[in-house]
């Protein structure tokens, strides 16, 4: 019977000796290292076996159908996962926007009309590669000459609607 080599786990980085039953073993014993061993070949296997995601996808859908209102009840007695999911969502949300604009140079040629463009209170963000940047943007529509008698009746139209921009 030949020796059996020590082997460096992957995830903890520790030296191990592989089972003399499993001689092949590439993981420590360790409970997480096992752990994390079985999670990526889970992830694995959904990406590249249909049947095995079928069936993973039923087993989810049976446990939720016998565990009814679990979710709400555990959201319910952990506010910080609750939050914490939240704020992740968000993220992943925000990134899912920025995706589309990552490395994109497109500059859009806008028709000359009429109306003017206020920029008020510019948001930009951090955007990798990105000649964009987000902005809020109001447009109003130029009048062009008005009559004396109709600019009063304005003027009071505006005072009542914002007593702040007649100064």
């Amino acid at each position: 019977m030949g020796l059996i080599q020590d082997c460096r786990c992957p995830y903890c980085h520790d030296s191990f000796q592989p089972s003399i039953y499993r001689p092949q073993q590439t993981v420590c014993s360790k409970a997480e290292c096992q752990r994390r061993r079985r999670r990526e070949y889970h992830r694995e296997k959904l990406q590249a076996d249909p049947e095995y995601r079928l069936v993973a996808r039923d087993s989810q859908k049976k446990w939720r159908q016998a565990h009814p209102g679990y979710d709400q009840n555990y959201r319910g007695q952990h506010p910080e996962y609750h939050q914490r999911n939240r704020e992740q969502q968000q993220l992943r949300d925000q990134k899912r926007r920025f995706r589309v604009l990552a490395k994109n140079n497109l500059a859009l040629d806008l028709k000359r009309s009429a109306a003017e463009v206020w920029l008020l209170r510019p948001k930009t963000k951090n955007l990798a590669k990105n000649n964009l940047a987000s902005a809020e943007v109001l447009i109003f529509q130029a009048l062009k000459h008005l009559p004396q008698s109709s600019a009063k009746a304005c003027k009071e139209q505006l005072s009542s609607l914002c007593p702040e921009l007649l100064v």
